[in-house]
């Protein structure tokens, strides 16, 4: 049987991550601006009803794994940048 990798972009692994954490009043943000990726890293984890930062340095891929929303025949792909 042959196994085909199916591609996943980052966009659409964010939107399951917050999908899952959304039960625990989570989310899962990207950091925009050097001096704030320097602080938090690429993505970070927020409290949305306190907002307050639960964990920082995260990798979506792990995260998504670890949350079950992302199989092990799925890839991700980097978004387009057009």
């Amino acid at each position: 049987m042959l196994v085909v990798d199916v591609p996943v972009s980052m966009r659409a692994l964010i939107q399951r991550i917050n999908r899952k954490l959304a039960h625990e009043d989570e989310m899962l943000k990207t950091t925009r601006g050097a001096r704030a990726i320097s602080s938090l890293g690429r993505y970070y984890r927020l409290n949305v009803n306190r907002n307050f930062v639960i964990d920082t340095r995260v990798d979506p891929v792990a995260l998504a794994r670890e949350l079950g929303v992302l199989n092990h025949y799925e890839v991700v792909v980097e978004d387009d940048a057009s």
